[in-house]
């Protein structure tokens, strides 16, 4: 009979619920010397102080990882990320609550890191402003990227109940301060009440490309996917997911719910479809708000989920 200790020493083989919690079980570090020949890092951004409503995605990194499952290979994809990348947890950012300034700056400074040893960040959100530090990052390493943005909201807002820098803003300065491509910007999954016509006449000024959710009903997201790979094209892509592109049925837990959304199959096949079909560069999903534990929270398991439809598509890519 082999020892059960044994086991988890040379085969990696524990239940979800047992051992250091990290993402998928990862190996784990805050070292910068051993992201060196890493893949793939995953990294907690977790601050919510720049919401317009509910708050306490400052929560999710770990709840996303708590919901988290062994490795394994992919049923429909037929491959093992976990197996083809090497892929670390780098822990969390060191934020600091109540000065969104400071823990912005430390968020672009971890992710910058993970991007200095020639590895792809994944950020687990925290609110959507987090994406302006991540693709600041990814953009003083590799130059304006096209963005893929799954979203019910634009966050191209220039102000948010009078505030410049917000979560319904960041997308909206990231093309202004030149990191995003306009022209490689597609957004999918827009419905709702917001923005209005001032923003929509700016994103049809930059070039920006929009498909709302009733697009993806009347197209189907193969359509959707197939013209955004299109328009995206060649060159650095980041990957921003808001967790409220769903439907509220499928990811009750967040900030903004939204009716009439995505279905969790939508998310998860568009996700990896878009990854490997990309060179994508950096990646968050962010507006999550943990209401249970573990895999009994929902929108937390749909976020890892679509966090390991990311890995499985750059595992595709670059097999």
């Amino acid at each position: 009979m082999i020892d059960p200790l044994e086991r988890w020493r040379e085969y990696g083989e524990k239940p979800d619920f047992a051992g250091l919690l990290t993402f998928g079980g990862l190996p784990y570090t805050e070292d910068p010397a051993e992201l060196e020949g890493i893949d793939v890092a995953v990294v907690g951004a977790p601050t919510d102080d720049l919401v317009s409503d509910r708050p306490g995605t400052r929560f999710a990194p770990r709840a996303i990882r708590s919901a988290s499952c062994p490795p394994g290979e992919h049923l429909e994809a037929k491959i093992d990320a976990f197996a083809e990348l090497r892929m670390v947890d780098f822990g969390d950012a060191p934020v600091l609550p109540a000065d969104a300034a400071r823990s912005h700056a430390a968020i672009e400074a971890t992710v910058g890191q993970v991007l200095a040893a020639g590895a792809i960040p994944i950020v687990l959100g925290g609110d959507h402003s987090i994406a302006e530090p991540d693709i600041r990052a990814c953009a003083a390493k590799h130059g304006p990227v096209g963005l893929v943005h799954f979203d019910t909201h634009t966050d191209t807002g220039t102000e948010v109940f009078g505030v410049e820098v917000s979560h319904g803003t960041p997308m909206y300065r990231l093309v202004e301060n030149g990191s995003v491509d306009p022209a490689r910007y597609v957004q999918i999954g827009l419905r709702g009440y917001w923005p209005g016509p001032p923003e929509f006449a700016w994103q049809a000024e930059k070039g920006i490309t929009s498909f709302f959710a009733h697009d993806v009903r009347k197209l189907g997201i193969e359509e959707v996917v197939e013209r955004t790979l299109g328009i995206v094209g060649d060159g650095p892509v980041f990957i921003s997911i808001d967790v409220d592109v769903l439907d509220p049925a499928f990811a009750p837990g967040t900030g903004t719910p939204e009716p009439g959304g995505l279905s969790s199959a939508e998310l998860l096949w568009a996700t990896r479809t878009v990854a490997a079909g990309l060179d994508v560069v950096g990646a968050d999903i962010v507006e999550v708000i943990p209401t249970a534990v573990g895999s009994a929270d929902v929108t937390a398991l749909v976020a890892e989920r679509t966090v390991r439809e990311l890995m499985t598509g750059i595992a595709l890519h670059r097999s």
